[in-house]
């Protein structure tokens, strides 16, 4: 498996959370959303500026910034 950060998937893609090198404010908040480590990851969609992400996570879309999604690691499932 490939590791490396969220917003280098393609559409399509799925991963699993590996950590969040975050300060711990930001930290946290994507924590309460449910962005845990081994938590698995589908990117949806890509905003037509790059900017920001959806992804779909535990039953729900959520959209972050690509700057937060360049400091979560990943490992990229086939």
């Amino acid at each position: 498996m490939k590791i490396t950060s969220l917003d280098k998937l393609k559409k399509g893609q799925r991963c699993r959370v590996i950590n969040l090198e975050l300060d711990e404010e930001v930290k946290y908040r994507l924590l309460d959303m449910g962005i845990v480590p081994n938590t698995i990851i589908e990117l949806v969609k890509i905003a037509p500026l790059g900017d920001p992400i959806q992804i779909q996570l535990r039953g729900y879309n959520l959209s972050i910034r690509k700057e937060l999604a360049q400091k979560i690691r990943v490992e990229v499932s086939k």
